[in-house]
Parts: C-alpha cells; sequence; structure tokens
C-alpha cells in the first residue's frame, strides 16, 4: 500500500499541498486528476522523493521499486529496441554476470534469478511494447537520434512499461500517442500488475483504466471508488450538499444576528444574547462552490460565405518535390462542417492540415478556396512557442495591430483574460493559460474555418469539456486532430482517415474506428478467408442501419443538449456577472435576458428528453445490430 500522511509541499513560500493524506490499495489503479496548477505533477515528484515534503510522510513497503516517466526523452546512436532492453537494470546486470562469473554456486543463483524474473523472453516483450507503441521493424532499428520528441517520449514510456515497477507513474503519457497507441496503452495499463498512479486529463483514458480516482484541490486529497465519471457524480452530489449546508448555514446565521441585535440591549435577555453571539463568532463558515472564471472559450462568429470554402481535386501535397506525402486527395469543406482527422502519427494529418491552412500549396492536382475565406491554425507547438517577454494584452495588442483597445480587451475576454489576467507575465502563465491564449491569438479576425492539431494537451478535464461546448456554438468550419476521442466524438460530424498516402472519409463512428483498430466486430470469413454469408443477411443489413441511425441521433441530440448549456451559461452569466457577459448579450435588458433563457431552458428539456430516448432505444435488444 502507498500511504500519503498528512503531507504539506511549500514552493516560493507557498502552500502546494496543505496537509494532504490518502491510502492507496494495493495493485489499485488510481487516476490523479485536479485543475492545471493544482500540483499533480508536485504530488508525484514528492512520492518519488525528488521533493522532500516540508510536512508529513509518504510511506510505502520496503524494496518497492518505483517507476516514473521522465521529462527527459532520451537520445544517442542506440536503438529504441536496445534503449528498452536495458531498461531492466537487474536483467542487464545478471546476464553480463553470467558471462564473466566461475562460481558455480552464484551462478546457478544468477540463472534461477533470470528464469523467475522471465529475463530469457525480455527481446519478445520489448518488441510487443515497441509495436504497440507504433515502432514497426525498421523504426526499432533505427538510432534514437533519427526521431523527432515526440517519437523519443515513447522510446521512454515503452522503457519505463518494460521495467515494469512495483509502482507505476505515469504523468500525461498520452499527450505524445496517436490514438491508435493510446488504445494499445489503455489495454496495457488494464492488465497492469502492480500499483498504477495515472496523471492525464482523457476522460476515456481513466474510465476505461482507472478503478479510483484521486481528487487534489485546494491542497487536499480525496479519494473516490470507481472511474472518472463516477467521480464526477459523486463530486457533484458533495459541492450541491456543501451548497445547500452553506445555504443553510446562513439562514442561521442571519437569525443569531437578528437576535443579537434586537436582544443585546435588553437587560432580561442579553446573556442569551451573549451566548448566540459567542455561537457566531465559533461558527466555521462553509466554503462556497466557486467556479473558476478562467474556464472560458468563446470563439468570435465568422461572417457568412457560401459554401464550399475549400475544393481539392486529385490535390498532392508534401515537403520534397517529388515526393508527395499526401495524393490523390478529394475534399470538399462547406461553413457548417465538423471534421476529425483520423490516422496513426506520420500518416500525413498534419501535413493535410497545414494544406487546408494554406501553409503548403499543393505540388499536383487544384485545390479552391474562397477568396475571402479567413483561417485560424492552432497548433500545440505554438502553446511552447509563445513569447514569454510580454503580456497577454501587449501580444493581443501587437497581433490586432490598428483595433481598437475595447475590441483588444473583448477578444481577451472571451478566453478568460479580463482584468489583471490580461496583464500578467506570460511566463508565469500555466500550460493550459498559455493553450487559451493561443487560441485567441489565431481567431482574433474571426475565421471561417478553425484548423486544431492537438488542442487539449495542455487543457485540464473541465478545460476540454468547456473548449467542446465554445466548438459546438462556433458557426465556422473546424477540421480537428485529436487524440481525445471524447472530444473527437462530441465535436466532429464527419471523420476522415488519412493512411495509405491518402485521406478517405470513414463512414462510422469513433466507436465503429476503435473497433476497426482493435479488429472488433469484423466480418467472419471461411477457411479460404471468402465472408460468411448468412441467410438473413438483409435483415441483419436493416438491424445495423437502424441502429447506426439511433447512434446517429443519439449523437446529434448529445451535441444539442452541449450547445444548450453552453448558451444558457452565457445568459447565466450575462444575468449575473454583467461585467463579464458577452457582447451580443450585454445590450439587452433583464427581462429580455430572462425570457430568452427560459426559452432555451425548455428547449434543453427537450434535448436531453430525446437524448434519453435515444439512449433508452440503444439499450433495447431489438436495436441491438452486432
Amino acid at each position: 500500500m502507498l500511504t500519503i500522511n498528512g503531507i504539506t509541499v511549500r514552493l516560493g513560500g507557498r502552500d502546494i499541498i496543505s496537509r494532504a493524506s490518502a491510502a492507496i490499495p494495493p495493485r489499485a489503479r488510481v487516476g490523479l486528476v485536479g485543475r492545471n496548477g493544482a500540483g499533480k505533477s508536485t504530488l508525484v515528484k514528492a512520492i518519488i522523493g525528488e521533493i522532500e515534503p516540508d510536512e508529513g510522510a509518504i510511506e510505502m513497503p520496503r524494496r518497492t521499486r518505483l517507476g516514473y516517466l521522465a521529462q527527459e526523452a532520451p537520445a544517442g546512436s542506440a536503438t529504441p529496441f536496445e534503449t528498452v532492453l536495458s531498461a531492466d537494470v537487474e536483467r542487464t546486470a545478471l546476464l553480463a554476470e553470467a558471462e564473466t562469473c566461475t562460481d558455480p554456486d552464484r551462478l546457478g543463483d544468477v540463472h534461477d534469478r533470470l528464469l523467475a524474473i522471465d529475463a530469457y523472453s525480455a527481446d519478445a516483450r520489448a518488441a510487443r511494447i515497441l509495436i504497440g507503441l507504433g515502432f514497426d521493424e525498421d523504426m526499432q532499428a533505427a538510432p534514437l537520434d533519427s526521431f523527432s520528441g515526440g517519437w523519443r517520449m515513447r522510446v521512454a514510456l515503452a522503457s519505463l512499461l518494460f521495467s515494469a515497477p512495483d509502482v507505476l507513474l505515469l504523468d500525461e503519457p498520452s499527450n505524445h500517442l496517436d490514438l491508435e497507441a493510446t488504445l494499445w496503452l489503455e489495454n496495457f495499463l488494464k492488465a497492469y500488475p502492480g500499483t498504477l498512479l495515472l496523471i492525464s486529463h482523457e476522460r476515456d483514458l481513466l474510465n476505461n483504466v482507472a478503478d479510483h480516482i484521486v481528487h487534489l484541490h485546494a491542497g487536499k486529497l480525496t479519494l473516490y471508488p470507481g472511474g472518472y465519471d463516477s467521480f464526477e457524480r459523486q463530486r457533484n452530489e458533495r459541492l450541491a450538499q456543501q451548497a445547500a449546508a452553506r445555504a443553510a448555514q446562513e439562514v442561521q446565521a442571519d437569525r443569531l444576528k437578528d437576535y443579537i441585535a434586537r436582544n443585546s440591549a435588553r437587560a432580561s435577555t442579553a446573556k442569551q444574547a451573549q451566548s448566540r453571539a459567542k455561537m457566531l463568532a465559533k461558527m466555521q463558515p462553509i466554503a462556497a462552490v466557486v467556479e473558476d472564471p478562467s474556464l472560458s472559450f468563446d470563439f468570435p462568429d465568422p461572417e457568412e460565405l457560401r459554401p464550399p470554402l475549400i475544393t481539392l481535386d486529385l490535390a498532392s501535397v508534401g515537403y520534397a518535390p517529388g515526393k508527395p506525402v499526401l495524393q490523390r486527395l478529394n475534399l470538399r469543406i462547406d461553413p457548417d462542417d465538423r471534421i476529425a482527422l483520423l490516422g496513426r502519427n506520420g500518416n500525413g494529418k498534419t501535413t493535410l492540415a497545414r494544406l487546408l491552412a494554406a501553409q503548403l500549396a499543393p505540388m499536383a492536382g487544384e485545390m479552391t478556396a474562397t477568396g475571402k475565406m479567413q483561417v485560424g491554425y492552432f497548433t500545440q507547438y505554438q502553446v511552447e512557442e509563445i513569447a514569454e517577454g510580454g503580456t497577454p494584452l501587449e501580444l493581443m495588442t501587437r497581433a490586432m495591430d490598428g483595433k481598437s483597445p475595447g475590441a483588444i480587451r473583448a477578444q481577451l475576454g472571451r478566453f478568460g483574460f479580463s482584468g489583471n489576467r490580461a496583464t500578467s507575465q506570460v511566463g508565469t502563465l500555466s500550460g493550459g493559460e498559455r493553450a487559451r491564449l493561443a487560441l485567441a491569438l489565431v481567431t482574433r479576425d474571426a475565421p471561417h474555418l478553425l484548423v486544431l492539431d492537438e488542442p487539449t494537451n495542455h487543457l485540464d478535464i473541465d478545460a476540454r469539456e468547456a473548449l467542446v461546448q465554445a466548438l459546438n456554438m462556433y458557426k465556422g468550419a473546424v477540421i480537428l486532430i485529436s487524440h481525445d476521442r471524447h472530444m473527437a466524438e462530441l465535436v466532429a460530424d464527419r471523420l476522415v482517415l488519412v493512411d495509405g498516402g491518402t485521406a478517405k472519409p470513414f463512414d462510422g463512428s469513433i466507436e465503429d474506428y476503435i473497433d476497426f483498430i482493435l479488429g472488433r466486430n469484423q466480418p467472419k470469413t471461411d477457411a479460404a478467408g471468402a465472408p460468411v454469408v448468412k441467410q438473413d443477411k438483409k435483415a441483419r443489413a436493416a438491424a445495423r442501419d437502424a441502429y447506426k441511425a439511433l447512434q446517429k441521433a443519439q449523437g446529434e441530440a448529445e451535441k444539442r443538449v452541449a450547445k444548450l448549456q453552453a448558451e444558457i451559461a452565457r445568459y447565466d452569466r450575462a444575468m449575473f456577472e454583467p461585467a463579464s457577459a458577452a457582447p451580443d448579450l450585454a445590450k439587452l435588458n433583464m427581462s429580455d435576458l430572462s425570457q430568452r433563457r427560459g426559452k432555451l431552458a425548455k428547449e434543453l428539456e427537450e434535448a436531453e428528453a430525446a437524448w434519453l430516448a435515444a439512449g433508452e432505444a440503444l439499450e433495447t435488444p431489438d436495436s441491438d445490430a452486432s
């Protein structure tokens, strides 16, 4: 068992973790969650001994082997295969000793230990892990220095998984993975025999792997049983209870204050008033449930343009003359499209995104784009490249040269940078804040097309949900590359698979694509490899079509619910926090705001009913087409 006993960690004179305690059960798979900046990485560093707690202690059985994914990617002339094999330090040392040992008794002990740790199957295990993380045979034999930083981080992850520590600590392990590798990692972690502590902001990964959630909030740790959805339900119930208790306490405090005010001056009731004054002074205030105002994404709506925005006709694109990465591209993008690009890293998703963003020109074929179209192109690298020598206000002022101070402030406010936040130094911003600033910068001209290449890597779960809602409210087109299947599922209406040197529509849902990757629900074949045809083929096809129609209806209803919730939140903000109201709502009076909100609430009730009905229909045996 891993036990955290009342630890406090101070950095820069501030308590990051304050008297936090939690007991991690043996062999538990625990998701560690919390807002960006809450101290999750600090806690992990305290567990591995990199940081000494100022108070308290972290306890675990003696000789517990800890494994932690370092932030530095391995480099050098060694191959990924050699690097992974060398990660098992004990095996490497025993094999070296077996080559030179002359003591027969010691040599016997060495071989017994090699058998005990399954050393002779190490080559196969290393290869399986590397294949799962996307390394084919040729890549496994190439020098590390020939790979990008993201691929070398995969080697670091493979090395850690191969070493099989008793306690495995992973900090955002899927950030450098595509969806295919993330699914493999998910299955690997579900079967991991040791204790797992996983920091992740991916809802599906946490739901499918974790059997406990530890929530780090305000320096404290709270352990919840179950996956992320279970944690969210339990936490919401706890917050509702907290809000109700605070309301009840405020009523009680008001009564006490009223009694004291009315009875302090009267001799006959002065003692009772003094007693109630002491009771009021001792009353421990229950903290208010505070929503973070920085969870803000509000994309400016573009001017309307006639479709199509972009048309590709047998286009090719690449970087070196005569060596296209993608060819035979036929694609049409309309103003209301929501497209997710699927496929393994290295297949050309980013290349296609750069073509659509006009950062690459077609090498052959034709690409036609509407002349007035504005494109906002976001990449994860922009977050890291934002200049630190300035403030969000200064950066946006330079980017929106010639615009009024009000327009500049309004654009920053859409993404949570209002008041003092707009004038804080960029160097002090968290990764999530930098991501919001980068999105604010790339959308400053109200683009008709948003191209988002891994927009969630620096965002926590709450921020990802806010981004999903904002994208569903956005009136332009979206091209999305993301390994976060939850985001792709809620945002995308169309899927395009980038594979085999081209890009083609994928007919199905994200779940269908996952089944495709994992080889599930594939057509049965006979001994010769031919598809097995059954008599009820038409009936089964009709059932599949009906099932897909229900899935589509449920997905559309879910997106409708998300859009309405986001719109209601905008009206709530305008009604109760007028200073932060969106420009289109700030000019409305309270009566109009209330009336429109009521109409939206009714629409939300209808959308939720439709979503529930579709879900119930999917769960009935008659709708099961599998």
